[in-house]
């Protein structure tokens, strides 16, 4: 697992109230119980973590540029956010 992979499952499971091991990267957050207040205050927590902004809009997120429809799909649009900053 990638240090991103690792502490953007440590983010989400914290705003799941699961351990990190009960995550897989093909949970949904739905899967995980994670309803819109919490997938906002988990990317706040991604963004803090990472130092980046998401281009997500919480308002509509099916019209976000970031997918947010799986674990392994927010982690590889946050390795590609990081990528570009640095």
């Amino acid at each position: 697992m990638s240090d991103i992979q690792n502490r953007v499952i440590a983010i989400i499971a914290e705003q799941a109230v699961l351990e990190p091991a009960d995550i897989t990267m093909s949970s949904t957050l739905e899967d995980l119980g994670i309803d819109s207040l919490g997938l906002v205050e988990s990317i706040f927590a991604i963004e803090e973590e990472f130092d980046i902004n998401v281009p997500f809009n919480a308002n509509d997120p099916q019209e976000s540029d970031f997918d947010i429809s799986t674990v392994a799909s927010i982690v590889a649009g946050i390795g590609n956010l990081v990528k570009e900053q640095s």
